[in-house]
């Protein structure tokens, strides 16, 4: 029954959900939907991992960045505000 490359198409999933969600269990499988893919299974394992990775990247602004750092930004655009290009 393997797939190459664990993609299947929205009727092999309706037809073989239970060896599809076995090899979700294994490895992120590819749900395509006219020959585009649509969705990806996985495990939970992977899923949660996923999920604190991006919960560890966060998004900074210039009121949540250290003022040490917000100095030097500051000054770099000061610098660059000086400069004299006229292609900028």
């Amino acid at each position: 029954m393997p797939h190459t490359g664990g993609s299947y198409s929205t009727s092999d999933l309706s037809r073989k959900s239970g060896d599809i969600i076995a090899e979700a269990l294994r490895h992120p499988v590819t749900i395509t939907q006219r020959n585009k893919p649509r969705l990806v299974l996985l495990n939970i394992d992977d899923y949660e991992r996923l999920m604190r990775q991006s919960d560890a990247r966060s998004v900074g602004t210039l009121k949540t960045m250290p003022s040490e750092l917000l100095d030097e930004f500051e000054a770099a655009v000061d610098a660059y505000a000086g400069t004299d290009e006229p292609n900028r």
